[in-house]
């Protein structure tokens, strides 16, 4: 019996996500189409926002044979006045998964430079069509880019590239792909709609295959100030990202080439003679406290090697064998590697281990993350039961384990640092809401900054009722970063705090017209699929959410309990004004009088305190 040898391969991240791309939002024509809308007019929305620009975003979707039935190939274009991709970027932006500019740690709608280039590569597999980008960063040259996707390489084969004068700024992407706007337009009508809620300052139109124009232009001036990227907070920390960190903190050997030596006579202040070893060292000795790091490593270097300038320019650094007490560097005249044993005691030792074996843990933890002070990394080093003084480079791997569990056990950081966040307002928001549904009362909140494993998040909320608003609610909006979230509603956090609500202790009964309006702002939202419809729930999010519905839910139910009241009053006045008449008629033919008594008179003064709480609610019912 002859045994299959198995065989393991490599796929491109593009190749991933070609046979896996139902994780990104393409499932099916329908959701394809409207996740490329959405892809497209987020990146151009994230664009403009961080650079302050008022965003003028035009979208278009074209049938390519109108005539044929759904699904059938469209034309999907998105124009934007941001500022351009520069023309060096803009292969390996549209032609490259994985490829992009929003893996810092700031707010964003986008989270994986992925969506995009998923919609690329989605459209080029159902119609075999490049894409067309078109691009201005300085509002004078265009550059146009046909692109198409080597899927097995992850890499963008450009088609065509060309140039023309042109006299504003932005960007055009435009792609083919399988649609059916039959079955998505509802969706994609919907999600250009209240995008304009959540993003006020935006003016964007719609032109849809049927020929007809949607507009929202902004009604909100000022654009809220742009996210900042932030260090990361301890509490989202994990090992491999601490083994990444210290990477980053390690100090490189300098190479040691014509003009490393040049700079080392130089800061030596040596002549271009060449000195002895020994003389060399007597100056560096002499200036020690003044070299800069990379001299003074030099310097170690060439104590341990014994080598004066002219036979150290003959050799290369190959490793710092710490462990083993070993440098080890190749000698070109000789063409073989070599080392030699570095003794400890020498007094140039400890430069060349601080060099390979990175930062002090104190230096590290206030340096690399946010928010924490020498007082702080020390009390932590005592927390955790490490010296102050220990490198970074020198830890065990049972060491960074318990460096990483006791930075998420140590309870006295400070909260993350929320200028990472863009939320949009209160007062934007309540803008918004009045403008869209015309309430008859509306209430929003802004909750303080919170976090999630160690990623600082906002809740915004709306609520409103009556007006204009259909009956059957609570109808809710729900939003993440400013993107609405349209499908999978069932399994969201949101959703799962506002029907575990008790409404009719809030005086809501029956079926309200009123919506809710829920914004979170992250730098992580922590979505379920990285198509991006529905947030994980998140304990902490989970009690924010819910502490923001109950202080609108209060603010609903004082609305409910006057309004109520004027109710009440206007039936009493009702009430009055039917049977006073009435009885003043039998009170005048009982007493045998002609003229009645002055009834209106008494109706005034008997429903005064009614009518004016009728006035009163009618006044908070326009507020």
């Amino acid at each position: 019996m002859s045994l299959i040898k198995e065989k393991f391969n490599q796929i491109s991240p593009s190749e991933f996500f070609y046979s896996n791309r139902d994780l990104a939002g393409f499932s099916n024509p329908t959701r394809s189409l409207y996740t490329a809308v959405r892809e497209f007019v987020e990146n151009a929305l994230d664009a403009c926002d961080q650079k302050g620009i008022l965003p003028d975003v035009h979208l278009t979707i074209k049938a390519v044979e109108p005539d044929k039935p759904d699904p059938k190939s469209y034309i999907l274009t998105v124009k934007d006045n941001g500022p351009g991709v520069d023309a060096k970027h803009i292969p390996l932006a549209f032609g490259t998964v994985l490829y992009g500019s929003k893996f810092g740690l700031k707010q964003a709608r986008g989270m994986f430079g992925l969506g995009a280039t998923m919609a690329i590569l989605y459209g080029q597999i159902t119609t075999n069509k490049p894409v067309i980008v078109k691009s201005s960063v300085d509002g004078k040259t265009l550059d146009e880019f046909e692109l198409l996707l080597d899927i097995q390489k992850n890499k963008p084969i450009i088609v065509k590239h060309t140039t023309k004068d042109i006299s504003k700024h932005g960007l055009s992407v435009s792609i083919c792909l399988e649609g059916d706007y039959s079955k998505a337009g509802n969706k994609i009508r919907d999600y250009v709609y209240e995008t304009s809620l959540i993003t006020p300052y935006a003016s964007i139109t719609f032109d849809d295959p049927k020929g007809q124009k949607f507009q929202h232009p902004r009604f909100v001036k000022d654009i809220p100030p742009a996210p900042t990227i932030i260090r990361p907070h301890p509490h989202g920390i994990d090992v491999e990202r601490i083994r990444r960190m210290i990477v980053e903190s390690q100090f490189e050997i300098p190479a040691i080439d014509d003009a490393m030596i040049e700079k080392v006579r130089k800061d030596l202040g040596l002549s271009k003679k060449n000195l002895s070893f020994t003389a060399i060292m007597e100056k560096a000795r002499k200036k020690w406290k003044n070299l800069p790091r990379q001299v003074r490593v030099v310097v170690a270097l060439m104590s341990f090697l014994k080598m004066d300038f002219e036979k150290l320019n003959k050799i290369t650094i190959e490793d710092l064998d710490i462990p083993n007490k070993k440098l080890h560097y190749w000698d070109f005249g000789e063409s073989q590697s070599k080392s030699v044993n570095m003794d400890p005691d020498n007094p140039y030792y400890k430069q060349l281990t601080n060099t390979v074996q990175g930062e002090p843990l104190t230096t590290f933890l206030t340096k690399r993350f946010q928010r924490i002070g020498p007082t702080t990394a020390n009390k932590f080093a005592e927390f955790a039961g490490f010296k102050p003084e220990k490198r970074m480079g020198t830890m065990s791997n049972q060491e960074l384990v318990n460096l990483s569990d006791s930075l998420q056990k140590f309870e006295d950081f400070l909260a993350p640092d929320p200028s990472c966040l863009a939320p949009l307002g209160e007062a934007p928001l309540e803008k918004g809401i009045k403008k869209f549904f015309k309430p008859d009362f509306t209430a929003v909140v802004q909750r303080p900054a919170s976090a999630y494993s160690g990623f600082p998040f906002i809740i915004e909320m709306g609520i409103a009722y009556g007006g204009d608003i259909k009956t059957g609610g609570p109808h809710v909006y729900r939003y993440a970063n400013r993107i609405p979230l349209l499908y999978d509603e069932g399994s969201d956090v949101v959703l799962k705090v506002v029907n575990d609500t008790d409404w009719g202790r809030y005086k809501v009964k029956g079926d309200p017209p009123f919506i809710i309006v829920s914004h979170i702002c992250s730098t992580r939202i922590p979505y379920k699929t990285a198509g991006k419809e529905n947030v994980a729930d998140r304990p902490e999010i989970e009690r924010e959410l819910r502490l923001a519905l109950q202080f609108l839910s209060r603010k609903l139910a004082a609305y409910m309990s006057k309004r109520g009241q004027a109710e009440m009053a206007k039936k009493r006045a009702n009430l009055y004004a039917k049977y006073i008449p009435l009885i003043a008629q039998f009170c005048t033919e009982l007493a045998g009088k002609k003229k009645e008594p002055n009834y209106k008179k008494l109706l005034d003064e008997e429903t005064p305190t009614e009518s004016k709480k009728i006035k009163e609610e009618k006044e908070i019912e326009n507020k």
